[in-house]
C-alpha cells in the first residue's frame, strides 16, 4: 500500500500537477540558475506541505537530470513535540525521502526570549542548516518558499517596513562563506501546492512553535503580520483577479528612473544625484 501511495504521489507531479507544478519548478531552476553541474545541495525540509513538495521536486531532478550534482535530505528538529516528530518521520518514509535527522534546541532558547522571538528562530534554524550542510560536504541549501511568500514579502516590507524589498530566489550567505541559499519553488503558487497535498491525501505540520497556541497539526491559530497581507491579498483579488501576477511581475520590474531613493550594497542614493545631468 504504501509503495502504491509513493507512486502516486510522483506520478501526480509529472502528469495531473505537471504544469502547475512540476513546469514552474523546473522554470525556476533553469530561469534563476539554481542548480549548477558538481552541486552538492542540502534539501531542507521542515515539515510541511512546501519543503516536503520540494524534497520530491528535487528528487526527481535529480533522478533524471541531464548534469550531474548531489542532494542530501535534511530535517532539523527544533524541538518537535512527539507527535510533530512522528508525522514528519512516517512523511519520510511514506514518500521514499532518505532524510537525515538532527537536533538542537531551538524552541527552548527562544522561549526563553520575549524580543523578536520569530526573528530569533529563522535566523537559528538557517545557521544550524547551513553549518549541517557545510558539514556534510554541500555547498547550498534549498529552502521550500514559494511564489505567494515572494509576494507578500514585498508587501510587508512596503507595508510594516518602510522599504521595498523582496524575497530573492537564491542568494550568497554572509555568514558562511561558499554557502548559497535557493528558493526553487519560487515560480510555484501556495494553492497548488494545497491542491497537490489534498489530491494525494497526505498530512503535513503546518505550524510546531510552542510560543503560538493551537499550533500542534493543522490549525495555525492567531494572527501575524504574514497574515494580515494574505487577507489583504484575497480582498485585492476580488476586484483584480490579476494582481497575484502583477505583483510578482513588478519585482522584476523596477524602474529606478522613477525611484525617489534607493539602498545599493549598503549605500543610500538618491535621483537627486543624477538630477541636473
Amino acid at each position: 500500500m504504501e509503495k502504491e501511495k509513493y507512486e502516486l504521489v510522483e506520478q501526480s507531479l509529472v502528469k495531473k500537477f505537471r504544469r502547475p507544478i512540476w513546469l514552474k519548478f523546473l522554470a525556476a531552476v533553469r530561469d534563476y540558475q539554481l542548480i549548477r553541474p558538481g552541486d552538492r545541495i542540502a534539501v531542507c525540509i521542515s515539515g510541511g506541505k512546501d519543503s516536503t513538495l520540494m524534497a520530491k521536486c528535487m528528487q526527481q531532478l535529480h533522478k533524471y537530470s541531464k548534469f550531474p550534482f548531489d542532494v542530501s535530505y535534511l530535517v532539523m528538529d527544533p524541538g518537535y513535540n512527539a507527535e510533530n516528530r512522528r508525522l514528519v518521520e512516517e512523511n519520510c518514509a511514506l514518500l521514499h525521502i532518505p532524510a537525515s535527522f538532527f537536533e538542537t534546541r531551538i524552541y527552548d532558547i527562544v522561549a526563553g526570549t520575549d524580543r523578536s522571538p520569530c526573528y530569533l528562530c529563522a535566523k537559528m534554524r538557517r545557521g544550524w542548516l547551513y553549518r549541517r550542510a557545510g558539514e556534510l560536504g554541500c555547498n547550498k541549501i534549498a529552502l521550500g518558499h514559494h511564489f505567494d511568500d515572494a509576494i507578500e514579502t514585498v508587501l510587508m516590507s512596503m507595508l510594516y517596513g518602510s522599504e521595498i524589498r523582496t524575497m530573492l530566489p537564491k542568494l550568497r550567505s554572509t555568514g558562511h562563506p561558499g554557502m548559497e541559499l535557493i528558493r526553487p519553488l519560487y515560480m510555484v503558487r501556495e494553492d497548488d501546492i494545497i491542491a497537490w497535498r489534498r489530491y494525494n491525501g497526505l498530512q503535513f505540520i503546518r505550524c510546531a512553535c510552542r510560543l503560538t497556541e493551537n499550533c500542534v497539526l493543522g490549525d495555525a491559530g492567531g494572527t501575524s503580520k504574514r497574515q494580515e497581507v494574505k487577507q489583504l491579498l484575497r480582498r485585492l483579488r476580488r476586484s483584480n483577479p490579476q494582481v497575484d501576477k502583477s505583483l510578482f511581475a513588478s519585482m522584476h520590474n523596477v524602474c529606478l528612473d522613477a525611484m525617489p531613493g534607493y539602498r545599493q550594497n549598503g549605500i543610500r542614493h538618491s535621483f537627486l544625484e543624477h538630477y541636473d545631468d
